[in-house]
C-alpha cells in the first residue's frame, strides 16, 4: 500500500462518524477522492457521491457506507453517572472498562470510561450487561457537573480506539466496518485516474450514511441516481475465528481473498460477470451465501425503484462491531482490483436481464 493512501486510511478510520453524525469523516473522504472524479455532491442526509465521467446515459455505482455504531445519551444520573442506548448495532458486552468520548452540541468532546463492578464484590454473582447497567463515568459528581461539561441527552458516545498495524499483515481498529469499503471504492477511482482507464458509462463512487440503522442512506441516493448497475462493497465474517460455526455462517477467512455473495438481492448475471472477471485477471476470491437479505446496501440498490442489477463483494474481517476489528492488506487490494477488473469490461449499456 502506497505511503498516501496510508496516511489517508489512518486518518480516516480514526476519525469519529457515528450514524447521523458522519459529516466529519465523510469530508476526509472527499478531500482525498476529488482529484480522481469530475465533479461531487452531498445529499440531505450527508451521503457523499464523486461522479466520474458524468452525462451518461448508462450509470454506474460502487458504494459503501460511511457511518459507524456509536451510543446516544439516554439519562444522566442525579449522582453523576451516564446512561446509554444503541445508535446501530453497538454490543453492551463489550462496553465495561472501555474508554470513550462524548461529542457534544458545542464542538466539545468529553472523555469518559464505561465503568465496572469489581471482582471482589459480586459475591459470587456477576452482574448481567445489559444497557440499564451500563453506565459512563465523566469524573463528577453530581448530574450538574455533567451538564456543565456540555453533555446532554442526545449527545454520542464512541469508544476511543486508534487504528494501527499488526504482524504487518493486519489493519486493526475501531469501525473498519465499514470504512475500508470507503477506502477500497475511493482507491478504485484512484486506480481509474491514474490508469487513465476511460469509461463508457458515468461511474458514481458512493459514500452512504446510516446503513447500521437500516440501509437508510442506500436506500435514498438510490432513487435519487437511479442506476442500471450498483457494486456494493461492505465487510463479512471471517468464520475460522473463534466462536464461528462454518455450517451456519459459511467458510470464509482473511487473507484468502474478497467475498463474492449469492444470494436474492444479488442479480445472477452480474454475479456471474465479477465472477467471470475475476478469473479472466487471477484475482483470488471466495463465495458466500445469504437465505434471505444480505444485511448490506446491497438490498437497498437491489430493491429501489423498476430494480437495479446489483452484487456484493465483501471484505472478510475479523471481530465485527468491536475495536479491534481486523483486516487483510491482501484482502484489501483483492476487493480494490476485483471491483476494478469489472468495471474495466463493462460495457455502456450492458444487459443483465434474463433471456
Amino acid at each position: 500500500m502506497r505511503e498516501e493512501s496510508k496516511t489517508f486510511l489512518h486518518a480516516y478510520l480514526d476519525n469519529v462518524s457515528p450514524t447521523g453524525f458522519e459529516y466529519s469523516g465523510q469530508k476526509i473522504w472527499l478531500d482525498y477522492l476529488k482529484p480522481y472524479i469530475a465533479e461531487s455532491f452531498v445529499d440531505t442526509y450527508g451521503t457523499a457521491v464523486g461522479v466520474i465521467n458524468p452525462g451518461k446515459e448508462y450509470k454506474v455505482v460502487i458504494e459503501a457506507h460511511a457511518d459507524e455504531i456509536s451510543w446516544f445519551v439516554n439519562y444522566i444520573s442525579d449522582d453523576g453517572y451516564i446512561y446509554v442506548i444503541r445508535n446501530g448495532g453497538s454490543d453492551f458486552q463489550i462496553a465495561p472498562s472501555m474508554r470513550c468520548y462524548i461529542h457534544c452540541e458545542n464542538g466539545n468532546k468529553v472523555k469518559g470510561v464505561f465503568g465496572w463492578p469489581a471482582v471482589h464484590v459480586r459475591l459470587g454473582k456477576d452482574p448481567e450487561i445489559k444497557p440499564e447497567n451500563v453506565c459512563i463515568d465523566v469524573g463528577c459528581a453530581n448530574k450538574e457537573e455533567v451538564e456543565k461539561l456540555g453533555i446532554h441527552v442526545g449527545a454520542v458516545a464512541v469508544f476511543e480506539a486508534g487504528s494501527e498495524w499488526l504482524n504487518d499483515q493486519f489493519i486493526i481498529g475501531r469501525a473498519l466496518d465499514n470504512r475500508m469499503g470507503g477506502f477500497m471504492i475511493a482507491e478504485v477511482a484512484r486506480h481509474i485516474q491514474e490508469q487513465k482507464i476511460d469509461l463508457p458509462f458515468t461511474l458514481y463512487v458512493v459514500n452512504s450514511v446510516q446503513e447500521e440503522i437500516g440501509l437508510r442512506g442506500a436506500e435514498m441516493i438510490s432513487r435519487r441516481l437511479a442506476p442500471d448497475v450498483a457494486i456494493v462493497t461492505d465487510v463479512t465474517h471471517d468464520t475460522y475465528s473463534p466462536l464461528y460455526n462454518k455450517k451456519l455462517q459459511g467458510d470464509t477467512k482473511c487473507g484468502k481473498g474478497a467475498v463474492v455473495t449469492y444470494g436474492p438481492a444479488v442479480q445472477n448475471n452480474l454475479l456471474q460477470f465479477i465472477i467471470n472477471s475475476a478469473n479472466e485477471a487471477k484475482i483470488a476470491f471466495q463465495r458466500n451465501a445469504v437465505s434471505r437479505s444480505t444485511g448490506t446496501d446491497t438490498d437497498s440498490f437491489a430493491y429501489s425503484g423498476n430494480g437495479v442489477a446489483s452484487a456484493l463483494i465483501s471484505l472478510p474481517l475479523k471481530y465485527m462491531h468491536t475495536t479491534v476489528e481486523m483486516v487483510h492488506k491482501d484482502d484489501v487490494e483483492s476487493c480494490i482490483q476485483l471491483m476494478l477488473a469489472a468495471l474495466k469490461n463493462l460495457k455502456a449499456h450492458q444487459s443483465f436481464q434474463y433471456n
